[in-house]
């Protein structure tokens, strides 16, 4: 019988053994191989000396080689005592390379590759790689891409791979539809989500292109919206994108249950500490009773619970709502639960990671020292001020606990950047016409905060060169102090209204030091070396001026970014003496006030402006022409620079300039029908100005013996017109048509005003 069994399983294929015959193996052969030597394939077949063989095991050792990767086929049997190994080694990859893309850079592509060089070739690997590649694409739109992996046979079973991309065009969204919305408009639902229905103009976003991923994330963005208007029955039932018939664009077809809508009912909190006062915490509140249920609201109130308490010492304190909803009247009772936790100090503060930036720089932007109460409001503001100074790539604070004491050590870690910055700009505007301009500035020289600048622009109409140096913690302190030194050529004589040229050296001193979080104040001294051409007048004349100022600040803004509106004011106001036997001698007083307010879910803004300049003559009545105040082009706009207040009956092209100011502006700023990722506003404006009367001596001209009176007024101009404010990604650029109201006969007129400006 066993002689029987063996002849049978002598007729049996190559590579297979008698399912029931086993032997023991004696020897183990192996042939095939070039590159590696035949113990390593032994010792990767995992097989001994005596160990008996059957087929199922020979299956075994022929899969465990398969997976090493290392050979392209194998055959593994037996013939009498002696394991035959015969394999074919897998060839050797020479070089990867990715061909015919366009939409997606290989560098991103190759981050999907796990097929490498000098490893073994592997068409399940290269496979993965075609999927995950393809999946790349998908996200992108491009539902239509080919991947075609050619394999190149080289000498020595080496190969090299191409991946060969046929990218097609990506598949746009043509619609995106709501069912089942009836509290909202399918308007508000498409403006509520991030995917857009694809228009021409979208050429600058990817949101129109269907995005399996994107599609999931619009989902979550659906139930924000409802749940910040109480509506926290809301679901999604689905959400699924189909091919329109031609199969060149998605279809998107959002399927909600609304359910109703749900208003804050009892709101209280649960205070477990003596110290706190309720009063605070109930001022934290964000949401009061009767209010539509808002889930961003309920957010900000934990928030603004925890910043309370914490101020108050005890840090990693919980906050956590805890909601009862009344079906019957449509309400939720909330009650913000506060965990107890004793009250924790500072220990130490130590400072990682800092090779160039001095500790001392740190420690001046951090609200907190060691011993002060452990407070995580401090602590994030620390966080966002070192951040601000623009020196760190990443900041990490990392607070510890000591065991068995209320004190915390914190560890603040910091990824030093690059402080050097070379920039250069181009813009133009009605003042000084085309202008490029390049700098040099190191936000942090020698490690120290200091500020370092060196900058210089040529404009059509003027150019400039300054040198600027700021230390920004004097003595230790938060005390600013600085100097600039800057050489202006003003070529206005061509220009405008204007008419003169201005060339001034000036070097200026400067401090300054916050008072309140809100206002600030900067004192200034400075020179100035002035030559001065003006056209009423024969040939150049010097000018040195030396004046002593200071200037208050107020700011309080809160600003939406995304939407680039604020609500707030911001002003200044200021005196500045010239004279300390100089060549003019005069006191100039400013103020300016904005005020600006976001509605509309932050897309609108009201903004109104007042500004106000006053020159007082301390020496005599006259001050040159040059340091007067003018209106026009951005001032007031609907009208020329300089183009509007006296002007002289000879040269009545110029204008005489006023010893006095008062000018503002009201404009409205408005969402435009194009998204607003592309950041374009519209507005519409009323501008008003009253230019002051120049000195007396300017009340007459005379010119080749002809004396006349020249045109002198104070009298109120306005104007009225509309625009386009675009945020481009190179810089702002401003599109204004303004048409003047109230105007004399001799005011100059300006309908159409741009202004850009670029940083690269």
């Amino acid at each position: 019988m066993m002689k029987v069994n063996k002849l049978l399983c002598a007729t049996i294929a190559a590579a297979t053994v008698c399912p029931a015959y086993a032997a023991s193996v004696r020897r183990v052969d192996v042939a095939g191989n070039r590159r590696m030597d035949a113990e390593s394939i032994r010792i990767l077949a995992d097989v001994k000396i005596g160990e008996n063989v059957n087929s199922e095991r020979a299956n075994q050792i022929a899969k465990k080689l398969r997976e090493s990767g290392y050979f392209s086929k194998i055959d593994v049997r037996m013939s009498g005592d002696v394991l035959k190994i015969n394999i074919t080694e897998a060839p050797i990859i020479g070089q990867v390379t990715v061909e015919g893309n366009d939409e997606i850079s290989v560098d991103d592509l190759k981050k999907e590759i796990k097929t490498k060089e000098r490893t073994s070739y592997d068409e399940a690997v290269i496979g993965g790689d075609v999927q995950r590649m393809l999946t790349l694409y998908q996200r992108k739109g491009y539902f239509g891409t080919k991947i075609n992996p050619k394999k190149i046979e080289l000498d020595d079973n080496r190969v090299n791979i191409v991946y060969e991309i046929t990218e097609g065009h990506p598949t746009y969204i043509r619609d995106i539809k709501f069912s089942g919305n009836k509290k909202f408009r399918s308007k508000d639902l498409r403006n509520a989500i991030l995917s857009r229905e694809h228009a021409w103009w979208r050429f600058m976003t990817q949101f129109d292109v269907f995005d399996e991923d994107r599609i999931q994330y619009d989902q979550q963005m659906l139930r924000q919206f409802y749940l910040r208007n109480g509506y926290v029955d809301f679901q999604v039932k689905s959400a699924n994108g189909v091919f329109t018939p031609d199969r060149e664009y998605y279809s998107v077809t959002f399927v909600v249950d609304e359910g109703p809508q749900y208003k804050i009912g009892d709101v209280k909190i649960d205070n477990p500490f003596d110290d706190v006062p309720d009063a605070e915490l109930k001022k934290a509140l964000k949401v009061s009773k009767r209010q539509v249920y808002n889930i961003d609201k309920v957010e900000e109130t934990m928030t603004a619970l925890r910043s309370v308490v914490a101020e108050h010492g005890y840090a990693f304190i919980t906050v956590e709502p805890e909601p009862v909803k009344h079906d019957d009247s449509r309400t939720i009772d909330l009650t913000f639960k506060i965990e107890k936790t004793n009250r924790i100090y500072l220990n130490s503060i130590n400072i990682l990671g800092n090779v160039r930036t001095f500790d001392s720089v740190i420690e001046q932007s951090l609200p907190m020292r060691a011993g002060d109460p452990f407070s995580l409001q401090d602590i994030e503001t620390g966080r966002q001020n070192l951040m601000r100074t623009r020196y760190f790539k990443d900041v990490q604070m990392v607070p510890s606990r000591i065991a068995d004491a209320n004190m915390m050590n914190l560890d603040v870690k910091v990824e030093e950047q690059p402080t050097g910055e070379l920039s250069g700009g181009f813009g133009w505007s009605n003042i000084n016409g085309f202008m490029v301009d390049a700098g040099i500035t190191e936000s942090n020289f020698m490690g120290r905060g200091q500020v370092v600048q060196l900058r210089g622009s040529l404009a059509e109409y003027q150019k400039q060169a300054l040198f600027s140096f700021t230390e920004p913690y004097l003595f230790g302190r938060a005390l600013s102090a600085g100097f600039d030194v800057s050489y202006t050529m003003y070529n206005y004589s061509s220009l405008g209204s204007l008419g003169y040229d201005r060339d001034s050296f000036a070097v200026t001193g400067r401090m300054g030091w916050k008072l309140t979080d809100h206002w600030f104040q900067t004192l200034r001294l400075s020179a100035s070396f002035d030559q001065n051409y003006d056209i009423q007048m024969s040939g150049w004349h010097d000018a040195n001026l030396y004046t002593l100022g200071t200037n208050f600040r107020y700011h309080n803004l809160d600003t939406n970014f995304q939407q680039n509106t604020h609500t707030g004011v911001v002003g200044n106001i200021g005196a500045a003496y010239t004279g300390f036997g100089g060549t003019e001698t005069f006191m100039r007083y400013n103020a300016d006030v904005t005020g600006m307010v976001k509605f509309f879910s932050d897309r609108w803004q009201l903004r109104s402006s007042l500004d106000f300049g006053l020159i007082q003559p301390l020496d005599g009545d006259y001050v040159s022409r040059v340091y007067r105040y003018f209106l026009g082009g951005e001032s007031l706009r609907g009208f020329d620079v300089a183009g509007v207040g006296s002007r002289n009956w000879a040269y009545h092209t110029y204008s005489l300039g006023g010893m006095w100011k008062l000018n503002g502006s009201t404009q409205l700023n408005f969402p435009v029908f194009i998204p607003d990722e592309y950041q374009i506003k519209g507005f519409v404006f009323m501008d008003y100005g009253f230019l002051g009367k120049p000195p007396k001596r300017e009340d007459t001209y005379c010119l080749y013996g002809t004396c006349r009176d020249n045109y002198i007024d104070d009298d109120l101009r306005t104007s009225y017109g509309v625009g386009i404010y675009w945020n481009t990604p190179m810089g702002p650029m401003n599109f204004s048509w303004g048409w003047p109201l109230k105007l004399n006969k001799y005011d100059r007129e300006q309908r159409f005003l741009l202004s850009f400006e670029t940083q690269f």
